[in-house]
């Protein structure tokens, strides 16, 4: 039993339930640096600094630990270390490196605890610190909640900086010249005369140099490329078509399958028949799994047509069948007995709201992850070691599930973790992986890469939590005065957590998330959560909570605004007294023109300030009514980040995450019936269209006191922006996602 399920089972407590009483851990435990995996690997003459840098006479190595996914972190990470180490673009290789507890993730530890970001109170500064203790006596590696670059920022430079230093011990042994008359620069140490030493010629004696640990970072005025637009490591690969993702690997000798389990998640199967898939061509054996079948066969399209031949006799689920009892459920947690927590209390809410309140009831649906590339996993069993080759988020949880599976020991499971198309949090799960080490250890020693089938990739998703809000609120004197909302949810961590065997034993900050950290002085206020019942099970969805709450709190806010008569941007801004958070919707003010100029006939703006991952993130939509329906022209947006590392990668983060928020409120949900999710491919799931996509402006700021994360908190503000700009444009108020039951999109 590896440490890191020892451990977890006993103490694992991610979210708002963040150590209640306060975790103690052994000094000695929160001190101790985990284990350099690279070490374990080195060959002779090869200089490893730490986890992160490894170099030899044939080239130079970064680690690049977080996933990615897409959104272009492994070029961001590589950045980090090349700053510190002086390397150009292109003089070095970078790969995602093994599971490893040095890797955890230091950044999404502070967000797990329940205070205000702005909050830097001892009590809050304690939990937070707490928290990353946690974290790396746990050494948990993962990747999302906007994390990658808070995480890396720092440690990263360190480690390149660390390398840089003992470069130049190792040069000055070998030359003979003082470390402080040494310089480094486009991969090499420089002597005083102008003699280059080149950090690979170097390797095989800074390999028997202890590495420099005080080592200092350098001024931004020095940084050549943090801040700077860089081109993407896997741009031209990926524009070349070139680039290798899981679902393209080939193996000699590898064998192809997909799998056919209970569409009713979680169901049990009861029987099938296989007879006619069985003699179809290329199929050489269909096994059981955990609730279905797998056919391998010679390719992936003929194990598909294969398993599309089997019939099945598939249990019930074990939740409503039907989406009204989803929703049913979800309206009846209301009540004392499911309230997860009441997160705000601020002045008197009850007799301001006494006989006067504003009121209004909003809905989210369950959404699914639905990446363009379809889950996939390479995998190999043999009796003393196991490979699999596939894109995960949690790299070390799937190393663990993995070797309980296939019986081999956690360090005998070689998890090789891949550039992937898409995740969104879908790779936070680990279903295709334990299916893949499933079929694979049926045929031992026989390289076997399970697909699945889009309608199996959506069937089996574990999508966004179904969601409701009841507010109530006043105006008064033309200012809103009072708030109060209560928002109903299933736990999706709790339900992510319980297939990782861990328990949640607290309130769920993410059913709150975006909604009781509003950035508002609002002289009255109260928030509170409710948990609804498990349904359906759910998961980490794109900015996860704040995704629906941002929604129902900003938008019922934009109805205060109204009743109160009030302007709704300016409004906001006497209401915003954080100065990063104002400054974001000052900013968006100025972009869009919003005092100086009118929309038009037929047009209407609207603007929404969601804060997500301690990111205040200010949108402003401007549509238009046709003839035909609403079409979407023009979005601004502002989001302070504290430091931007890379300003093209950057915006183009914020602009995808704005298309995503937009789309998926304009048109998608997942619905259940007969316990089964009823859209099953892209032609019931479209998202945003390219001839409704809009022009999108972006401003990056760096007021803010901490380095985060661009690639959810755009998400949040899309949908309150878009139905508050609909509402300005026709009269009609939608508190209901998709947009689309309401209204029709051009």
């Amino acid at each position: 039993m590896s440490k890191l399920s020892h451990i977890a089972r006993r103490s694992f407590l991610v979210g708002s339930a963040a150590i209640a009483g306060g975790v103690i851990f052994g000094t000695y435990l929160v001190r101790r640096t985990p284990a350099n995996p690279l070490l374990g690997e080195r060959a002779d003459g090869q200089a490893v600094f730490n986890p992160w840098v490894k170099i030899d006479a044939r080239g130079i190595t970064l680690i690049a630990p977080h996933t990615d996914l897409g959104q272009g972190v492994r070029s961001v990470q590589a950045a980090l270390i090349a700053e510190e180490l002086d390397l150009e673009w292109g003089q070095f290789a970078v790969e995602p490196g093994p599971p490893s507890a040095a890797y955890y993730n230091t950044a999404l530890a502070a967000e797990q605890v329940p205070f205000m970001s702005t909050d830097t109170s001892n009590s809050a500064q304690a939990m937070r610190s707490a928290m990353g203790a946690m974290f790396k006596v746990l050494g948990l590696q993962l990747t999302g909640g906007s994390s990658t670059v808070p995480d890396s920022f720092t440690k990263l430079r360190l480690a390149g900086a660390v390398a840089r230093e003992t470069l130049k011990v190792a040069a000055s042994r070998q030359s003979g010249v003082p470390v402080d008359q040494l310089k480094t620069e486009k991969g090499a140490v420089v002597l005083p005369g102008g003699r280059r030493l080149a950090y690979t010629e170097l390797a095989s004696v800074a390999s028997v140099v202890e590495p420099v640990q005080n080592v200092a970072l350098r001024d931004p005025s020095q940084w050549r490329l943090i801040g700077k637009p860089m081109q993407r490591l896997d741009i031209v690969p990926k524009s070349t078509g070139t680039l290798t993702f899981g679902i393209d690997l080939r193996l000699e000798g590898m064998l192809h399958a997909t799998v056919k389990v209970n569409p009713r998640q979680g169901g049990r199967i009861n029987s099938f028949d296989a007879k006619t898939a069985a003699g179809m061509r290329g199929v050489k054996k269909i096994v059981p799994v955990t609730n279905g079948v797998a056919v391998i066969a010679d390719n992936t399209w003929r194990a598909f047509q294969a398993a599309n031949a089997i019939s099945f006799d598939w249990g019930p689920a074990p939740y409503p069948a039907e989406q009204a009892d989803h929703w049913r459920a979800v309206a009846e947690s209301f009540v004392a007995e499911r309230l997860d927590k009441e997160w705000r209390n601020d002045g008197d809410v009850e007799q301001v709201l006494d006989g006067t309140a504003v009121t209004a009831e909003y809905r989210a649906p369950y959404l699914a992850h639905a990446p363009m590339e379809p889950l996939s996993a390479l995998a190999k069993v043999a009796p003393e070691r196991v490979d699999i080759w596939v894109s995960t988020q949690v790299p070390r949880f799937a190393q663990e599930k993995v070797a309980k599976i296939t019986g081999v020991a956690v360090d005998k499971v070689h998890l090789h973790n891949q550039y992937s198309g898409g995740s969104f949090g879908h790779r936070l799960e680990n279903e295709h992986i334990t299916l893949a080490a499933e079929v694979a250890k049926q045929m031992p020693g026989v390289p076997i890469q399970l697909t699945f089938s889009r309608e199996e990739d959506f069937a089996h998703d574990f999508p966004r939590q179904i969601t409701m809000s009841r507010a109530r609120g006043s105006a008064k004197n033309g200012k809103v005065e009072a708030l109060a909302l209560d928002i109903a949810s299933v736990s999706s961590s709790a339900s992510q957590m319980k297939r990782l065997g861990q328990p949640m034993p607290g309130p769920d900050g993410q059913i709150p998330a975006g909604a009781w950290n509003l950035p508002y002085a609002l002289p009255h206020f109260r928030m509170r959560a409710y948990r609804v019942p498990e349904l359906a099970p759910t998961s980490s969805w794109r900015s996860v909570g704040a995704s629906s709450a941002g929604f129902f709190a900003d938008g019922f806010l934009d109805e205060l605004i109204h009743a109160a008569g009030a302007d709704p941007l300016l409004e906001r801004l006497r209401l915003t007294q954080n100065a990063v958070a104002r400054k974001v919707l000052e900013t968006v003010a100025e972009m869009s023109d919003w005092k100086g100029s009118k929309p038009g006939e037929g047009r209407g703006r609207g603007v929404a300030l969601v804060e997500s991952f301690g990111v205040p993130c200010a949108q402003v939509v401007e549509v238009e009514q046709t003839s035909d329906g609403v079409r979407i022209n023009k979005v601004w947006v502002a989001l302070d980040v504290g430091r931007i590392v890379d300003p093209v990668n950057f915006d183009n983060q914020v602009k995808g995450a704005v298309v995503w928020g937009l789309g998926h409120a304009m048109n998608c949900e997942i619905t259940y019936a007969d316990g089964m999710a009823q859209q099953t491919n892209y032609h019931a799931y479209q998202g945003m269209r390219l001839y409704q996509c809009p022009e999108i402006a972006v401003r990056g700021l760096e007021h803010g006191p901490q380095v985060r994360g661009a690639g959810e908190p755009p998400v949040p503000p899309a949908a309150p922006a878009l139905a508050n700009a609909i509402f300005a444009a026709t009269g009609l108020r939608l508190r209901e996602m998709p947009f689309n039951k309401h209204i029709r999109f051009v």
